[in-house]
Formats: C-alpha cells, structure tokens, sequence
C-alpha cells in the first residue's frame, strides 16, 4: 500500500496538472458555455473513462508501444484531430437554435459521453505521459507496481472529477447567462468551432 505521504503528494500535484490549460479541460469548458452544466458534467464523466483505459493500459505495458511505435502512435493522434476536425465543423455550422435545443441540434448524454471518451482515448500522449508520470510515484517495497499504478490512476481520475467538475459548473453558469442572446451564441458557437480547430492541429502535429 502506497504511504499516507505519497498519496497526497500525488492527489496535489495531480490537482495542478488538472488546471493546467491542455485539450482535456478546454473540451469540458467550451462544451459546458455551450451546452449546459449537465452537458458539461457528463462529457467530464466521459474523459474521465478514457482516463480508466490509459490507466489500465499503463498497468498492463500497452502503453509502451505507443511510446516506441511511430505507426501506432500516428494513427491515433490523426483519428484523434480527425474527430475533433468533425466537432468543430458542427459548431461552426450550428445556429443559437440548434443549441439551445432545436431538432438538429439535440444531442444525447450517451453521445456527449462518447465524445468524452473518444477524444480522450485518441490523445496517445495521455498514455506516454501516464507511464512517465504514474511509475513516479510507486513504492515496489509495499506491494506489487501494477496495484499500485492502479491506485494512482485511481487517484488522478478522483482529481480530475474534482476539477473538471468545477469547471464544467462555472463555465455552464456562465455560458447560460451568455446565451441568453443569439449574437453571443453564434460568437460562442465560432469561438468553439476556433478552439476544436486549434486543438486539432495542435494533436496532428505533437511527436513522440
């Protein structure tokens, strides 16, 4: 078992990296302002599951090939900035209705968890850097690593919860009173469509 100590060095430092700027909690932000709260809540629940994967992944040494092979490693980041390609031409072409809850504009809890999922399950360098970051912090003379990777897997996922949650609640917050003007909505809808855009081009482009 992991000591008292390491375990809240771990769940701090896991905190900051949760509110340091990357794809993950951008894609929590803008969907909340755009869609809600709930919306937002579950698409956090959904990049929390890719998180269990990465973990898992990590615990088993699956990992390592993303880490020393090009191919595997290519293929995922494209599929990856493909989708969000895909997220940001729906938000550019999506009015104020289609958000607010028009027939084309109604999208699922399944569905806003599944983005969650995909978008974080084709990021690879979330895998890269969970087998750099999670081995860290694991203590071989109190039980076998792979529990232990599991643990703090666990761990990082509580952090994220807690994070994530927080912004999801702020930005639905904000994002509602913003949207009470279709010309605020449309700018959110381009700002959003900007963003999925920018973090596209951003994952095609990182190397190994």
């Amino acid at each position: 078992m992991l000591s008292t100590e390491t375990i809240m060095t771990f769940f701090s430092v896991s905190v900051l990296l949760g509110l340091a700027p990357g794809p993950d909690n951008i894609f929590v932000l803008t969907q909340s302002a755009l869609r809600g709260k709930g919306p937002g809540l579950i698409v956090m629940l959904g990049l929390c599951t890719g998180l269990i994967a990465h973990t898992i992944a990590v615990s088993l040494g699956v990992a390592i090939i993303f880490q020393t092979s090009i191919l595997a490693f290519s293929v995922l980041k494209l599929l990856g900035a493909a989708y969000l390609v895909y997220l940001a031409w729906q938000a550019f072409r999506a009015s104020a209705e289609t958000i607010q809850g028009g027939p084309e504009g109604i999208v699922s809890y399944r569905k806003l968890y599944a983005r969650g999922i995909i978008m974080n399950i084709t990021n690879p360098k979330v895998s890269i850097f969970f087998l750099a970051f999670l081995p860290q912090f694991t203590e071989p003379t109190k039980g076998p690593v792979a529990v232990q990777l599991v643990l703090l897997g666990g761990l990082f996922i509580l952090a994220t919860i807690l994070v994530f949650g927080g912004i999801a609640l702020l930005a639905g917050t904000l994002g509602g009173l913003l949207k009470r003007s279709d010309r605020t909505q449309n700018i959110l809808n381009k700002i959003a469509g900007t963003v999925f855009m920018g973090l596209a081009l951003k994952l095609a482009t990182i190397r190994q």
